[in-house]
Parts: structure tokens; sequence; C-alpha cells
């Protein structure tokens, strides 16, 4: 009989140990600091949708700053043109600025912001730094055409659809200095694809 409640207890604690392992096994993988930052917003503006919106727009711009500053990094690493060097630095320069006036603006409405580089900008990271010398440059200048549009039109939608004010006043505000890296993409593009 005691046997019998031993392996019984061997058993259970057995059982016991892989649930415990499972748990830990499934708590290892970190969240993307977007959703993490979404989610509390959701958590703290569940009753008022046009607050998730707007914190929804600055997270997205925080996302936008923190890629931009590393692949701006990265192409002064990187690159052996002076000119894609010189915009590398401008990026982070200016998204280094604008991300500290999205994280005073969001501080200010209790907004959470993502802090480190999210999944879909480790990605696009990771896509660039696998390119060397020219291709390297080409990938660069077509990333930043592709996402200085993309960024335009999402501040363009804030300055419409923004329910605060500060919030609509900060999107106004930033297109113009978006707009001028999109030309200056566009003319870097020009001049890689002569080469």
């Amino acid at each position: 009989m005691k046997k019998i409640l031993l392996a019984g207890k061997v058993i259970l604690g057995a059982g016991l140990i892989i649930i415990f392992l499972q748990s830990c096994k499934n708590e290892t993988k970190q969240e993307d600091p977007k959703e993490v930052a979404e989610d509390a917003n959701e958590a703290k503006f569940d009753s008022i949708d046009s607050k998730e919106d707007d914190s929804e727009f600055l997270v997205d711009q925080a996302e936008i700053n923190l890629a931009e500053i590393e692949i701006g990094k990265l192409a002064q690493q990187k690159s052996t043109n002076p000119e894609v060097k010189k915009f590398g630095k401008m990026l982070v320069d200016e998204h280094t600025k604008s991300a500290s006036e999205v994280s005073a603006l969001a501080k200010a409405k209790n907004f959470t912001l993502p802090t480190s580089l999210t999944e879909e900008g480790r990605d696009e990271y990771n896509k660039l730094n696998e390119k060397t010398g020219l291709d390297f440059d080409k990938k660069f200048a077509d990333m930043m055409i592709d996402g200085h549009e993309k960024a335009i039109k999402k501040l363009q939608k804030a300055t419409e659809d923004a329910t605060d004010n500060d919030v609509k006043l900060w999107a106004s505000n930033n297109i113009s200095g978006l707009t001028a890296h999109l030309e200056h993409a566009k003319l870097l593009k020009q001049n890689l694809d002569k080469k």
C-alpha cells in the first residue's frame, strides 16, 4: 500500500513539474513593444474611443521614430556613400527630436508608448542589414521613400481625425518635415539608380 501511495506522489510530482515547465516555456517569448503599449492604452481608455484612437496614432509615431533612428544609425555604419551616410545622420537627429516630442505629448495625455524597436521595425532593420554596397544603399533609399510616404499619410489622417487638439496640432506641424525627408530620399534614389 505504501508503495502505491509513493508511486502516486511521484507521478503527481512529475506532472506538476511538467505543467510548471510548460508554463515557463510559454512565457519566454517577449511581447512586441507596440502590442504592449496598445494593450495598456486600450485598458486605460476602453470607454473613450477617441482617446484610444489618438493613443494609437502616437504609438505608431513612436514606432516610426524608433525604426528610423536605428535604420539611420545602420546607414551611417554600413554605407560607403557619403550622401547615404549624411541622410542616415539626418534621420537619427530629426527622429530623435520627434521621438522626444511624441514622448512628451504621450506623457501629458497619459498614453503608453513602445520604448524599443517593434517586431516589424526589427524585421525591416534585419532585411536592410543583410545588404551590402550599392544594394544596401538602394534598399535604404527605397525603404525611406516607402516609410515616409506611409508616415505622411498617417499624419494627414491625424490632422483630420484626431480628437485631441494637441495631437492634431503636432501631426499638422510635422507633415512638412517628413515631406522634406521624402523628397530627399527620392533624390537620393535617383542618384543611386544612375550608378
